[in-house]
């Protein structure tokens, strides 16, 4: 069975990448064909090419995605324009926006059915008041009391904690992951789905396609439904030249009953938790938030879940204190987040830029990747002159080695500007998590990259004043004395070193 089951998923994605790369070879063999014979097809082309690098010069966009598209146009002048034409003008990107819009419309007053604290943080706390209050009247993302916060600081404290808040659930499981692989983790976690959804809860789960392009089947959907879970694949995988497959679903969001939730970096697959290995040892963070905070990451989960579905869901009926108050204790402020690259702004990396231009003593930081633009590496360089203590833990085995390398290629810049860079000499450091000034932490999805940053759907949670600020700072300096210290010497042994990142640094924004 598992044999077969291998065999159906390998055909699968043999015949995606097939077709892709026919198609994009039909598409450039044609082009320059057509080049060669006909003068005026050519003109046409590098006409088209120098009109497009126009467009794009003018463009609403990141400096560093203009850079690399004009340099590769200008290197391909024959097909370059022409390729990004087909690449960046799908219809169905629009209709998506002005769901997403709309969405969101219809989720703002929602979020604060639990009463908001902001200007009760307003009041004592001056520190990261900017940051809040983006985050509540532009973002549309409320601050919350009456939540607990829990840190955990590796993926078998999570998945212990996620099994028995399942257990508890009461009336509703919504999951959301980039990716889903079967075995230890996932399977006692599908297992207790099934059986809640057999006791009539309301049970949910929205998975990237991509994310899941090599770990599930394609009968996994149906499988599920069959026993009363509801699941959605966000953006299906099509083997069709398009820029929307540039847009992930790499959110890790896991509600129950609208009182619960998890995010951070872990997915629901077996390296999270060490049961098997793949770079090493997985370092990685999550938190669970219970008490008013949930509630935003319940209406999170509904806007994605309703982003193209026709009818009116009513979001109320979920609403878990619609008969008395939470009685939840306070523990300091927590305001979740979420980011999406369809409605232009772009909340994680602010979130991130907040944090790092407040500093006054220090700014630790987790990232698997560190492949950033000049506003994130500006403010690195400028904490790190200006006297912040600004140190960052990347992994020393990686998962990507061509991002490994691009990453790299930050490091003499940030280094020389004396912030401090360490590997995760065990393995891959997955976590994703910045605290500052022993008051203000974030812990979400989004890693330090031009894809996470700019074309993934992504989420987080910023904590104000409470404990879980100091367990996430406590982890990172116990994460330390297993890291290496990153020096200039280490960053260009040879000629080669210095030239190779610095090459990929200039394609960084389409990896």
């Amino acid at each position: 069975m598992k044999q077969e089951w291998m065999r159906v998923l390998f055909r699968r994605r043999v015949y995606v990448i097939a077709m892709l790369l026919i198609q994009t070879g039909f598409m450039v063999g044609v082009i320059a064909r057509g080049s060669l014979i006909f003068w005026y097809v050519n003109t046409f082309l590098h006409a088209l090419s120098i009109v497009v690098c126009l467009y794009i010069l003018n463009k609403k966009e990141k400096p560093a995605y203009k850079l690399t598209w004009i340099f590769l146009i200008l290197l391909f002048p024959i097909f370059g324009g022409f390729l990004y034409i087909v690449f960046h003008s799908q219809s169905h990107s629009r209709k998506l926006r002005r769901c997403t819009k709309t969405g969101a419309l219809k989720c703002r007053p929602l979020y604060k059915l639990p009463e908001p604290a902001l200007q009760e943080l307003e009041a004592g706390h001056k520190a990261y008041l900017s940051l809040a209050r983006y985050l509540q009247h532009y973002a549309g993302y409320p601050v919350y009391t009456h939540t607990q916060v829990d840190y955990f600081d590796s993926g078998e404290g999570f998945f212990q904690a996620v099994l028995e808040a399942l257990e508890k659930a009461q009336g509703y499981i919504f999951m959301e992951f980039f990716i889903l692989r079967y075995g230890a983790m996932l399977n006692p976690i599908i297992a207790i789905l099934k059986k809640k959804a057999k006791a009539g809860l309301d049970v949910r789960i929205i998975y990237d396609d991509l994310g899941c392009f090599m770990s599930l089947s394609p009968d996994f959907k149906a499988h599920l439904e069959q026993y009363g879970i509801k699941c959605m694949v966000f953006n299906p995988f099509k083997p069709i030249l398009s820029s929307l497959q540039n847009n992930r679903d790499h959110r890790k969001i896991l509600v129950i009953d609208g009182k619960v939730a998890f995010t951070g970096g872990i997915n629901l697959a077996d390296e999270y938790i060490n049961a098997i290995e793949r770079f090493g040892h997985w370092k990685d963070a999550a938190i669970m938030v219970s008490g008013k905070a949930a509630w935003a990451f319940t209406l999170i989960f509904l806007h994605m879940w309703n982003l193209e579905r026709s009818g009116e869901e009513d979001y109320q009926v979920l609403y878990p204190w619609k008969e008395g108050s939470c009685q939840v204790p306070a523990d300091g402020y927590v305001q979740p987040y979420a980011d999406s690259p369809l409605d232009d702004e772009n909340v994680g990396e602010h979130v991130y830029l907040h944090i790092i231009n407040n500093a006054k003593t220090y700014v630790y930081i987790n990232t698997p990747y560190l492949v950033v633009d000049d506003n994130l590496l500006s403010a690195l360089t400028l904490a790190a002159k200006s006297g912040v203590d600004v140190r960052i833990i990347t992994p020393h085995r990686w998962d990507k080695k061509i991002l490994a390398i691009a990453s790299r290629s930050y490091y003499r810049q940030l280094i020389a500007a004396g912030v401090k860079i360490y590997e995760y000499a065990h393995g891959f450091n997955h976590s994703k998590t910045f605290v500052s000034d022993d008051q203000v932490a974030t812990v979400g999805t989004t890693n330090l990259d031009f894809r996470s940053l700019y074309l993934h759907v992504e989420c987080g949670v910023c904590i104000y004043e409470s404990q879980a600020v100091a367990s996430i700072k406590q982890d990172f300096l116990e994460t330390l004395p297993n890291c290496h210290q990153i020096t200039l010497d280490d960053c260009a042994r040879n000629a080669f070193q210095r030239i190779l990142p610095d090459v990929l640094r200039l394609f960084a924004p389409l990896m």
